[in-house]
């Protein structure tokens, strides 16, 4: 058999005689490129429509491909029972006890059975249990469990936030994600809604895209405020309270605050977010399986689900580059009420755009169903793969063939409904039908053995069984098993603060000095400060009031972060009993802050980038000199620095270090110098694919990219090589063709010229009785044999040529598939040579924009301890 480890094809199974009920053994293998015009799977329960679909997702793991999987009845999560050593163990845990009894076999009889099954069928069609080793080291496999939190819980919050789009670009495509999540919403407390005539669904509809113009994200109670006051006056043309009155608005405000009230629903608003960036990749860039088990949910919930995540998705895929190799597959098992021929359920319209749009973004539809009669075969005309399994009654056979007729209407093959009808009724248990609008005419194949084990539909339980340890690493912060943690391609910038008013909200309410006395439950101690250098702990006698310095010291303060009783908690959360402040009093202490600036410029690597840095020097009586490398990164932005203190604030002495024009003006030029020195641009860059990250481009996301463009460049190149061998078979199929027509003729005249000899030794031997000349008859009977044995040997050297032919035709498919293997293997080792490079700046790329001694307000606390001694600790109110 040929090899079935071939990056880009998927191996489905074997070509299957429906005359001899037999298969060859001729892998069929599927081009990955072709499910980026999506398929559809029908077939009846038992016809092995699950297992060619698990099938399928395997294939597209082992050739990383991430996937998003929405199972609504729970045989998707078979995809996490993969045992690469087949010990009976191993399956012992998710046999179906029923089957055992049923077979006379105790359970660890039948567990050994399986386990032998499994061994046998993989090896049947060519499988090794390595091959699922393979599986499981390729992708990541996860459970979500919407509504529970037997698998991982998901929160819906995520649907509500704002997209990050061009509004004036991509306002109708905002608009539709608008209508399917308030689609989904109404559907949880209204039942389905006419987003045209629906007064509920104008009013939220209009609600999501004022808060999301403007870049706000929504939550529930956010959402229930503005039913109740809209943040709009009209509606149309008509005044709000005459389009839907007050009263009514807050019968709409208490139905959705009872959703978010009940108990049951606060499962919703916890756990993962769907962030489809994340459910198809792990944080080191590991194509991710994740699957959304949806058995436990009623109908209603299922429908608002699959609306949001549908959602997610299209927005997702929007955002995507172009590409024409696949980039991830979105799987659903069962669409039947889901995309109706006639009726609008709201996850029809996000999954009518997915398979129109999609397509363009490399992104796979793959739709099963076991009820063809109620699906909208208009809609579905856009997937370009059927796999057609057993059906059980006439009548689904007939509307599938009425949907087929119309869905490949136009196809160059035209459609032979009585062959399909023929076929499709001849067609038993794991044997399909396949129609690829990229291939020639359909071909019937038996599926291959499954790597998964097949156990059915698995339970909540079962689910929280194989959940558990991934729950337990991220319950401990940890990423889930296969992923590590995320790591940034360029070291984050130290934060700035980018308002731009002179008195920032939390610097007008700042508190003064105060002998207040709070009384709060919580620890006291000295809280260890983030600076290097953290400021002198002053006597209460080294303080006064702000000190006079020359007019030329640059001065500056920084704004308050931290209030009295945020101080107060902070002291008290380690203490271990009630604290009572006998004192707060603001202090402030030097330091040297500079804000600078530096340009990084690259054409080559494409770096434009700028970084605003804010560095603070903390200064201690005694230094005899400063030096930046021990200065420590702060958010600071010169729009939020104060130019005044607070009022009755004390302070510290100023050293002489740092008391005069001229030793800012040193540590101004220091400074500079330090920023060129120590900053660089860091970039990850894979020098076999060429390819550098974006500035602020993670390693992961760098990692993603790398292999999208592996995977594109390893098809444009097997493309490539297909077609110069293709050429090359096609010549030698041509004069393989030819010479079976002449052998053909060669044949025929053998056959003509041996009864021609025969008929001439009749004619001797009658001559020879009558007396005839028999020099002439025996001339012309030796004519006839040398005739005769020509032809023969005319066919003899046809046939060998043909062999030949057919020979050159094998080695040239063989050396095609070896060139297509070593392109594959080369390509998916170079996602492997990544390293780090660095953009220095330049002397003018670095810009000084101000060295100031700066004062730090700290709050100075004082307090009497459990012993009765009076005790003074201090926390620094410059920090947030």
């Amino acid at each position: 058999m040929e090899n079935i480890e071939r990056l880009g094809f998927f191996y489905l199974g074997k070509p299957y005689d429906l005359k001899t009920g037999q298969t060859t053994e001729r892998p069929v293998m599927y081009d990955a490129r072709d499910l980026t015009t999506h398929a559809v799977c029908v077939g009846m329960t038992g016809s092995g429509k699950t297992g060619l679909c698990i099938d399928l997702l395997e294939e597209a793991a082992i050739d990383r491909v991430p996937a998003i999987a929405i199972d609504l009845k729970g045989d998707i999560t078979n995809l996490l029972l993969t045992f690469p050593d087949l010990r009976p163990a191993d399956f012992r845990a998710w046999i179906n006890l029923d089957d055992a009894r049923r077979r006379n076999q105790t359970e660890d009889e039948f567990a050994a059975a399986t386990a032998q099954t499994w061994r046998d069928g993989l090896a049947a069609w060519g499988q090794t249990p390595e091959r699922i080793r393979l599986l499981r080291d390729s992708a990541q496999f996860l459970i979500y469990t919407p509504g529970s939190d037997a698998g991982l819980p998901v929160s819906i919050l995520h649907s509500l936030e704002a997209p990050h789009v061009d509004w004036e670009q991509q306002t109708e495509e905002v608009r539709e994600q608008i209508s399917g999540t308030v689609s989904a919403l109404l559907g949880l407390v209204r039942g389905s809604t006419d987003p045209v005539r629906s007064r509920e669904h104008i009013l939220l509809s209009t609600v999501f895209e004022h808060f999301w113009r403007q870049g706000q994200n929504l939550d529930l109670a956010m959402l229930i405020a503005a039913i109740q006051n809209p943040p709009v006056r009209t509606l149309g043309v008509a005044d709000v309270d005459t389009f839907f009155p007050q009263k009514d608005r807050f019968n709409l405000a208490m139905a959705f605050n009872g959703l978010m009230a009940a108990p049951s629903f606060q499962m919703w608003l916890t756990g993962q977010p769907l962030d489809v960036d994340q459910l198809l990749y792990s944080p080191d860039g590991k194509p991710r399986h994740s699957i959304f088990y949806l058995a436990h949910l009623n109908d209603t919930e299922r429908m608002f689900f699959v609306t949001l995540l549908l959602g997610q998705i299209l927005t997702w895929t929007r955002t995507q580059p172009g590409t024409t190799s696949l980039r991830a597959l979105v799987y659903m098992d069962e669409i039947f009420g889901y995309f109706p021929p006639v009726a609008e359920p709201p996850s029809k319209r996000p999954l009518l755009t997915l398979l129109k749009q999609a397509r363009a973004y490399g992104v796979g539809i793959v739709l099963a169903t076991q009820n063809p009669v109620d699906l909208d075969y208009k809609g579905l005309s856009n997937a370009g793969t059927w796999f057609v399994g057993k059906l059980q009654a006439q009548r689904d056979k007939d509307r599938l063939l009425d949907g087929l007729e119309g869905a490949l209407a136009g196809n160059d093959d035209g459609f032979d409904r009585a062959w399909l009808d023929k076929t499709i009724s001849a067609l038993s248990n794991r044997v399909f039908l396949l129609h690829n609008v990229h291939e020639g005419r359909p071909q019937i194949f038996q599926t291959r053995w499954a790597l998964s084990y097949l156990r059915g539909p698995l339970t909540r339980p079962q689910v929280r069984t194989l959940m558990a340890a991934t729950k337990a690493q991220l319950a401990n912060g940890q990423a889930p098993a296969g992923s590590a943690a995320d790591s940034p391609s360029t070291p984050a910038p130290a934060p700035t603060n980018s308002s731009t008013t002179a008195e920032p909200w939390w610097a007008a309410a700042a508190p003064t000095r105060s002998t207040t006395t709070p009384h709060l439950s919580a620890p006291a101690v000295r809280l260890p400060t983030a600076a290097p250098r953290p400021a002198v702990n002053l006597t209460r006698a080294a303080l006064s009031n702000a000190p006079v310095l020359p007019a030329e010291v640059a001065l500056t303060y920084l704004p308050i972060r931290a209030g009295q009783g945020s101080a107060l908690r902070r002291l008290t959360q380690v203490a271990g009993f009630r604290l009572q402040a006998d004192a707060i009093d603001l202090i402030y202490t030097p330091a040297v802050l500079g804000l600078g600036a530096v340009h990084f410029v690259d054409v080559k690597r494409g770096v434009d980038q700028a970084r605003d840095l804010a560095l603070l020097l903390h200064v201690r009586d005694g230094d005899r000199f400063l030096q930046w490398h021990e200065a420590e990164p702060v958010n600071a932005a010169q729009a939020s620095l104060l130019n005044r203190p607070e009022p009755d604030a004390l302070f510290a002495d100023v050293p002489p270090l740092v008391s005069t024009a001229r030793a800012l003006k040193s540590l101004e030029s220091s400074f500079a110098d330090h920023l060129y020195r120590s900053q660089s641009f860091n970039l990850w860059y894979n020098p076999s694919l060429k390819l550098y990250s974006k500035a602020g481009e993670r390693q992961r996301d760098f990692s993603i990219r790398c292999q999208q463009a592996a995977r594109e460049a390893r098809d444009a190149e097997v493309d490539v090589l297909a077609q110069k061998y293709n050429a090359q078979i096609a010549r030698q199929q041509t004069k393989l063709y030819k010479q079976q027509r002449d052998l053909i003729e060669n044949e025929t005249e053998a056959t003509a010229l041996n009864r021609e000899k025969w008929v001439t030794i009749g004619e001797t031997m009658v001559g020879a009785l009558l007396g005839s000349r028999r020099t002439r008859v025996i001339s012309t009977t030796m004519t006839k044999q040398r005739l005769t044995d020509q032809a023969r040997l005319d066919v003899v050297e046809g046939r060998q040529t043909m062999d030949s032919l057919r020979q050159q035709i094998s080695d040239l498919q063989a050396q095609s598939q070896r060139a297509a293997e070593a392109i594959t293997s080369r390509w998916s080792a170079m996602l492997d040579d990544v390293r780090e490079v660095k953009v220095m700046p330049r002397k003018t790329d670095v810009a000084v924009r101000l060295v100031a001694l700066a004062w730090l307000p700290v709050w100075e606390i004082t307090y009497t301890d459990l012993a009765g001694q009076m005790r003074s600790e201090r926390v620094e109110a410059w920090r947030g």
